[in-house]
């Protein structure tokens, strides 16, 4: 689903740093990929890449079959919207909506609103009843509840998750990462979590670590 190869990345000014430096890796169709790394090492770089968000300076990346390096900025988002999905720390739910159209928004955006699978998505995450609620009426725990919903309503091909629970206090935090797992294989997507915590990567199916030297093997994470 996705393969990367001898990526690299600066950013220029006059703080100027390479920040991704020859990352080469791969994540398999069906797989729950879970990359660590400390704050500040390139994680979310690396996704925005990976969505054609940003470009690279060198190297390639194929996602899904496509070499995001031959996509416009037209193209790249006409594929985000198609076949990626996406959760952030910081939720990014628009307050002024109810919750069940914060979750309908990517089948909105892509006209096709499905009422529907909206419902489904919302009691899939143990929402059902909670649509017609604005997001200030909800807890971090909830609100990222309904960040998960809205990134998998559209059944995306890929799901990226950008450090999901770092908002979150720990109990919070392993209930929605277990059912974050949960959504994805039931969806049957593909899955990108970056993360600085063991705790949220122990529900991977496999771990990798970014480092200074690119992107290593690490160690297995027990699942909790």
């Amino acid at each position: 689903m996705i393969a990367v190869s001898h990526l690299s990345k600066s950013f220029a000014g006059v703080r100027a740093r390479r920040v991704l430096d020859d990352v080469s890796f791969d994540v398999g169709r069906g797989e729950f990929v879970a990359l660590i790394g400390e704050s500040g090492i390139g994680k979310s770089t690396l996704l925005n890449l990976i969505a054609g968000l940003e470009r690279p300076d060198a190297g390639r990346i194929v996602v899904d079959g496509v070499d995001m390096h031959t996509l416009d900025d037209d193209a790249a988002t006409v594929f985000r919207r198609e076949r990626v999905g996406f959760v952030f720390q910081s939720f990014h739910v628009l307050p002024y909506l109810s919750v069940a159209d914060n979750v309908a928004l990517p089948l909105a955006l892509a006209g096709r609103r499905d009422d529907s699978r909206t419902r489904a998505m919302l009691d899939a995450v143990g929402l059902g009843d909670r649509g017609a609620s604005l997001p200030r009426e909800l807890s971090g725990g909830e609100l990222q509840r309904v960040a998960i919903a809205r990134a998998l309503v559209h059944a995306p091909r890929l799901l990226l998750a950008d450090e999901p629970t770092g908002n979150l206090d720990p109990e919070s935090a392993a209930q929605v990462i277990a059912l974050l797992r949960d959504c994805v294989k039931a969806n049957g997507a593909t899955a990108l979590l970056v993360t600085h915590s063991h705790a949220a990567a122990s529900a991977a199916d496999r771990t990798m670590a970014l480092t200074a030297r690119g992107v290593q093997a690490a160690p297995a994470v027990r699942r909790a």
